[in-house]
């Protein structure tokens, strides 16, 4: 089993208390609304720290985003990586708020996809606009809609990487070793 549902996840993190929640939103993200106990490493780190995470890691890691997205492309990277027991939280954050699960809320912060809506909103409106003096403008409009298609067809988004490393998004800042200490403390205590 690779995803569960909110109901099986509040269940599973109830019933054992070695499952570790990962979650591998930005750390905006993750600052305004968590799992209480969570782990916040951000997809680019679990990438960049792939190996470590599989060597620390113990128990079942429980992956979670905003959607279920990245916490599959963390939990795809993983299993290829040798890491037999994670799963993905359906849904991600969207589906346990809509489950009336417990959340730790803080500061109230734009998700990322929804910056993507307004990057590629404003590309959009913007070229439109601009094509209306210089009509070789209408092409970035284009280029935008071309780059929305191949993210929906491959389950990808560039521009939601790439705004991921933003300023905005970075600003609470994740410890990348505290939260590899503590995987490696789940395997020593499991």
């Amino acid at each position: 089993m690779s995803h569960i549902d909110a109901a099986t996840a509040r269940s599973l993190i109830e019933a054992n208390p070695d499952v570790l929640v990962v979650d591998v939103r930005t750390p905006a993200e993750f600052g305004s609304a968590h799992i209480d106990g969570a782990i916040n490493l951000p997809l680019d780190q679990v990438d960049a720290h792939l190996r470590r995470v599989v060597t620390d890691a113990g128990g079942r890691l429980l992956l979670i985003c905003q959607s279920g997205n990245r916490a599959e492309r963390a939990r795809t990277a993983l299993s290829d990586a040798g890491l037999a027991d994670v799963v993905v939280l359906d849904g991600g954050m969207n589906a346990w708020i809509a489950a009336g699960a417990p959340v730790n809320r803080g500061r109230a912060r734009w998700t990322l996809e929804r910056q993507v809506r307004l990057a590629a909103g404003s590309i959009v409106l913007a070229s439109i606009v601009a094509s209306l003096w210089i009509p070789a403008a209408v092409f970035v409009a284009a280029l935008a809609g071309a780059g929305l298609t191949f993210a929906a067809l491959t389950d990808t988004c560039a521009m939601g990487l790439l705004l991921a490393r933003l300023p905005y998004n970075r600003a609470a800042g994740v410890d990348v070793e505290a939260a590899l200490a503590r995987l490696r403390r789940s395997r020593t205590s499991g």
